[in-house]
């Protein structure tokens, strides 16, 4: 169930690189890539907060920072600024990304304190970047379904996922409508991904867990972790059976920490049911 052992202060953004078969993912506030392979753990600074990732090819990602959208070089580290985010802003820095089926990357941005209306969603694609919506507070659960027709995600501070319908291009093409209220349940939906039946999987900070909804938003199942605070899931492994999840352990207090030392670690729950849920590639960024 632990897939890497460190823990992080807000770990976020699971990648799995279908070429690469690897799984890369963030510690936000400490500014690092991570990565685990056979040979054992690996972690790159990126020199400020960094919380998403698509991949361009099998040597090179696009990152985003709390001032720019940035390719790296798996290999050598070398940084290439391709757009700047929000430079002006020093309090805010990227939260929630993915990559869509056209090639574009959705990236959202807030207020480092999670002030109230300082979070923005933007869309990266084929060298322009594009603010989508703003005012949010924490952005969050960007995800797509396989076939490209719609987007989904949310201000985590309002407990409801929207739904909006995409153009021939991937942009929105329509107002965002509310899809799944978790207020009844007092749920909070962070990090979200669409497997290859169009089922929302979603971590709900705070749960414990990642709860799946069918397309029309019923329950489905929920996978547990033994850490609270789940930030983002992935589906990765050989067949795209596994589902990865990052957590985090800001704002616990050290009795939490002391009880309970998976707080912030990243967990892989292998082979959850190949015949309900299996992942799509992530989609290669179009720069």
């Amino acid at each position: 169930m632990i897939f890497d052992t460190r823990t992080l202060e807000l770990g976020e953004g699971p990648l799995w690189h279908p070429e690469r078969q690897q799984l890369f993912w963030f510690d936000i506030r400490s500014g690092h890539l991570l990565s685990q392979t056979e040979a054992g753990s690996l972690s790159w600074s990126i020199g400020e907060n960094a919380s998403a990732a698509g991949w361009v090819d099998r040597d090179t990602l696009l990152i985003a920072t709390e001032t720019r959208l940035m390719t790296f070089d798996i290999a050598s580290s070398q940084q290439t600024e391709i757009a700047p985010l929000e430079p002006d802003t020093p309090n805010t820095r990227p939260n929630d990304g993915r990559a869509d089926p056209f090639g574009g990357f959705w990236i959202s941005t807030m207020d480092k304190m999670a002030s109230a209306g300082k979070g923005a969603f933007y869309r990266y694609y084929k060298g322009e970047l594009r603010k989508l919506y703003d005012g949010l507070s924490v952005p969050n659960a960007c995800c797509f379904d396989p076939e490209g027709g719609f987007a989904h995600f949310c201000d985590t501070t309002t407990k409801t996922v929207m739904r909006v319908t995409l153009d021939a291009q991937g942009w929105p093409s329509a107002t965002p409508e509310p899809w799944l209220d978790l207020r009844a349940d007092g749920l909070k939906p962070d990090g979200a991904v669409i497997d290859a039946d169009g089922n929302f999987w979603c971590a709900q900070y705070g749960a414990g867990r990642v709860a799946a909804y069918d397309r029309a938003g019923k329950f489905l199942r929920a996978v547990a972790f033994p850490a609270s605070q789940t930030t983002c899931p992935a589906f990765g492994g050989p067949d795209l059976t596994t589902l990865f999840c990052t957590s985090a352990w800001q704002n616990l207090t050290d009795d939490d920490r002391a009880t309970n030392p998976d707080h912030g670690r990243t967990f892989a729950a292998p082979d959850i049911a190949p015949d309900i849920a299996r992942g799509v590639p992530e989609p290669r960024v179009i720069l």
